[in-house]
């Protein structure tokens, strides 16, 4: 067990050989048998198209791959579990027991953006050594991702306005962590998960919530003890009686000085402008408005025109609103055209029918823009390099010899994403539903 944290306290970080499925174990299996495992290989990581409507993904979990290979051990208990199901053979536990990725691993920077065939990931190394790592990448990549992109339209929506992540409730408690993570990057301020700010340092946040009020004989007892312990700029939750009423006694309660208000429910447009008038009226005119209730990037939008100071968001941002994944797949591209090490590298890829084709050989990707600098067309190809697109070169080293060379603390991806978001087409941030915002040119 090792111990790593990105932009927070260190955290002790468990085994993930087993975040796998069994035929990755059982094709292990057989390539040792035939003598075929340890031919040089060549995986990438892509999405043949985006989810329906979208028009950009988000490059998320890059981080959290590089934890996932680096703890991808074959600890003693796990190798008796697979002796015992009887999953794999005596020569392949021997194997798995010294298990070490040393191979190279390559992708876009985490937090940029990507398009249907984009190579977001790349991994080099044996087939054995690659193979395993299929189901633990493609699961990190495809949720955080999927959150990401929700994230980010939502952040375009909020046009600036502060988003809170308050999703945990609403998912698996391990992917509720995650899912934190990947709305900061794709644009959220902050999380109401304190094991996300544990280990990854996002700033939380949350005050108390209706059972709070129903604890307490009236509405202004619970303000009243609110108030007395987390001070004047807390924020009240106003809406488990009559708006107005609690609107009134936060003010009487906290004075002029109250931090914020949060509306829960209700027609949060009309809600929200008659709460500004009240605050203003009764001498709070710095007092926020926060509000929450099942919002998602078309709700937000729809709040543009309304005093609204913050939002809150749950389910839809940590379910990825509405497109949980992002279909990415993990396939062999290239392998040695024969056992040595030496040799050269052989182009595969999948020809059946029913839409599944791939495209073969190692890729780069590079991201053609016009005269103004503005995205318009992702390049992906084999080979060399045109000279045009030498200084747009997307996917970048991100482990060598098996070991992490590209963490990076949150902010960076965070800042990353903004700007390449802005470097694309106007068009790209309409929530309307349409085709990618850049054609995939492959040479």
């Amino acid at each position: 067990m090792t111990h790593h944290a990105e932009h927070g306290l260190p955290v002790a970080v468990p085994s993930t050989a087993l975040f796998t499925d069994q035929y990755e174990l059982t094709m292990l299996r057989a390539a040792l048998h035939a003598g075929t495992a340890h031919r040089r290989s060549v995986f990438e990581v892509f999405t043949r198209r985006l989810p329906e409507g979208r028009r950009y993904g988000v490059v998320g979990g890059t981080g959290r791959v590089l934890d996932a290979v680096e703890n991808f051990r074959f600890e003693p208990a796990i190798l008796d579990f697979l002796r015992e199901r009887r999953v794999v053979d005596g020569p392949t536990l021997e194997w798995l027991a010294g298990y070490r990725f040393a191979g190279e691993i390559h992708g876009y920077p985490e937090g940029e953006v990507y398009f249907p065939g984009s190579p977001i990931l790349r991994v080099e190394g044996t087939f054995a050594e690659s193979v395993v790592l299929e189901t633990v990448i493609l699961s990190i990549l495809n949720h955080d991702s999927a959150v990401a992109a929700a994230a980010s339209r939502m952040a375009v929506a909020a046009a600036g306005r502060p988003l809170m992540e308050m999703g945990a409730r609403r998912t698996h408690e391990l992917s509720a962590v995650a899912a934190s993570r990947a709305a900061y990057i794709g644009g959220f301020s902050s999380t109401s998960d304190l094991a996300a700010g544990f280990r990854y340092g996002i700033p939380t946040v949350g005050t108390s919530a209706h059972a709070f009020t129903l604890l307490h004989d009236s509405e202004r007892a619970a303000f009243t003890a609110q108030v007395e312990s987390l001070g004047a700029g807390t924020t009240l939750l106003v809406d488990t009686y009559d708006v107005a009423e609690a609107v009134r006694t936060a003010v009487e309660v906290a004075g002029p000085g109250l931090g914020a208000v949060r509306i829960d429910s209700g027609d949060l447009l009309v809600i929200a402008h008659r709460v500004r008038q009240q605050l203003d009226e009764l001498g709070a005119k710095d007092a926020r408005i926060v509000v929450t209730s099942d919002l998602d990037e078309y709700a937000i939008a729809s709040l543009a025109a309304a005093p609204v100071d913050a939002y809150g968001v749950g389910t839809q941002l940590v379910t990825g609103s509405g497109h949980p994944t992002c279909s990415m797949v993990y396939k062999l591209v290239a392998r040695a055209d024969g056992d040595t090490p030496d040799a050269p590298l052989r182009p595969v890829a999948k020809k059946s029918l029913g839409g599944k084709l791939s495209v073969g050989g190692v890729k780069w990707a590079a991201r053609q823009r016009d005269a103004e600098g503005l995205a318009e067309a992702e390049v992906v190809g084999t080979g060399e390099v045109p000279p045009e697109l030498a200084g747009e070169q997307l996917v970048v080293p991100l482990m060598r010899d098996g070991h992490a060379i590209a963490r990076e603390p949150l902010e960076v991806p965070r800042e990353r994403h903004v700007r390449a978001r802005d470097r694309l087409p106007l068009s790209a941030t309409q929530l309307s539903r349409g085709e990618s915002v850049l054609p995939t040119r492959y040479v």
